[in-house]
C-alpha cells in the first residue's frame, strides 16, 4: 500500500496534532510505503502550506492508493483532491475538528466537506458522538485511539526527586498540558487540595490560558506551599516528573463548545508506570479502562476525587499494584505500533470496496 500523508502541524513544532502526525506517519512505515508532505513551519506558514501541499498533492497523487489527511483542518482540500485525483481521501479528526464554533467553518468544512470524505479516523468515541451531532453519518467514521511509545525509565524516583529539587517524603499528584478551562486543574486546586493530607504537594507542568485563574485559586486557598506551577518543561523535564511523581492526574471538566479528545498524556503517564486518575469525560473514557491502567471519577466530584486519591496515596502496595496493571495494559495495547495496524487494516478495507 502506498499512502500519501498530508500534515499541517507537524514537528520540529510542539503540539498535540504534530505528535499524532509525526508518530503515526513513522509507525505507518512499519505497514506502508508512506509519503509526508508537512507544514514544519507553524501556524504563520499555514496559509502558504495549504496551497503548495493541494498543488504538490495534485501532481503526485497518481503515484499513491490513499491520501490520509493530519487533520480535519484539512478536509476542504481532501474533498478537492478526491474529487480531481479520484483517489480515496481519509482525514483523521480530534474533537475541535467538528466542535469549532464558527458557522462558516461548520457549514463549509464540516457539513460539506468532511462529510463527504471516505472515511473519518476519530481518537475517540466523543468525537464520533460529536461529528453526528454536527451532521457527519456514524457509519463513515471509525473510532481508532492514540498510541504511545515505550518509556524507558533513566533513574529511581529518589533520583528525579533530587534532580528536581523535590522533597522525598513527601507525596506528589502530577498534571502535564496545556493549561485550558477543560483540564479542571483550578477546580482541583480550589476543590480537592484541602481534601488531602498536609503532606501532599500538586505538580502542575504546562502553560495555557488558564494559568491565570489558577493562580489565584492558589492563592485564594491558601495552597501557595502545596501546589507549584511549573510553566512549560523541556522533555528532559518532563520525563524527569514522570519519574518523580506518585500518582497523574486529569481532573477534566465538562466545558460547553470544548472537549478533551482523546487525553495522550495520561497514556504517556502509565507507559511511565505511574498510576493514573482523571474524570470520566469525553475522550478519557477511551484512554482509560477503570480499573485496567487507570480510575476514573465522575467530573466536579471532589469527595470521590479525594477518596481515590487518599487511598492510593495511604497504600504503597494498592498504588504499585495499579501502577504495574498500568505499564503492562499500555505496553501490550496501546503502542503506536498497534494503533499503525489498525489505521492499515482501515485503509485496506476502503481500498478493497
Amino acid at each position: 500500500m502506498k499512502i500519501l500523508f498530508i500534515s499541517r502541524a507537524y514537528p520540529p513544532v510542539v503540539g498535540g496534532i504534530e505528535k499524532l502526525n509525526f508518530e503515526i506517519s513513522h509507525a505507518l512505515t512499519e505497514f506502508a510505503d508512506i509519503k509526508v508532505i508537512a507544514n514544519t513551519q507553524g501556524k504563520s506558514a499555514l496559509p502558504f502550506f495549504l496551497f503548495y501541499s493541494f498543488i504538490k498533492a495534485l501532481f503526485i497523487a497518481r503515484k499513491y492508493d490513499v491520501i490520509l489527511l493530519g487533520d480535519g483542518v484539512l478536509g476542504l482540500s481532501g474533498w478537492l483532491l478526491k474529487v480531481l485525483t479520484r483517489k480515496p481521501v481519509v482525514s483523521i479528526i480530534v474533537g475541535l475538528d467538528v466542535t469549532f464554533r464558527n458557522s462558516f467553518y461548520q457549514r463549509l468544512w464540516v457539513k460539506f466537506a468532511l462529510k463527504r470524505l471516505d472515511s473519518l479516523f476519530a481518537c475517540s468515541n466523543e468525537t464520533i458522538h460529536q461529528a453526528v451531532v454536527h451532521g457527519i453519518d456514524e457509519k463513515s467514521c471509525v473510532f481508532i485511539p492514540l498510541g504511545v511509545n515505550l518509556f524507558n525509565a533513566t533513574m529511581s524516583q529518589t533520583e528525579a526527586r533530587n534532580l528536581l529539587n523535590l522533597q522525598a517524603e513527601k507525596k506528589y499528584l502530577l498534571t502535564i498540558g496545556r493549561l485550558v478551562k477543560r483540564k479542571g486543574v483550578s477546580w482541583f486546586v480550589r476543590e480537592v487540595m484541602n481534601k488531602l493530607d498536609n503532606n501532599v504537594i500538586y505538580l502542575i507542568a504546562g502553560d495555557g490560558s488558564d494559568r491565570l485563574d489558577i493562580e489565584k485559586s492558589i492563592v485564594a486557598s491558601g495552597l501557595q506551599d502545596r501546589v507549584i506551577l511549573l510553566g512549560s518543561v523541556s522533555d528532559e523535564q518532563k520525563v524527569a516528573l514522570l519519574q518523580a511523581a506518585d500518582i497523574f492526574v486529569q481532573p477534566n471538566i465538562p466545558i460547553e463548545g470544548d472537549m478533551e479528545g482523546f487525553g495522550l498524556v495520561v497514556l504517556e503517564a502509565g507507559a511511565a508506570g505511574l498510576p493514573i486518575v482523571a474524570s470520566k469525560l469525553e475522550g478519557l473514557c477511551d484512554a482509560i479502562k477503570h480499573g485496567e491502567n487507570g480510575l476514573l471519577v465522575n467530573p466536579e466530584k471532589s469527595i470521590d476525587y479525594a477518596k481515590v486519591l487518599s487511598a492510593l496515596l495511604d497504600d504503597d502496595n494498592l498504588r504499585q499494584d495499579l501502577s504495574t496493571k498500568t505499564k503492562r495494559y499500555i505496553e501490550t495495547k496501546c503502542l503506536w505500533s498497534h494503533v499503525a495496524q489498525q489505521y492499515y487494516t482501515e485503509l485496506a478495507t476502503i481500498l478493497r470496496a
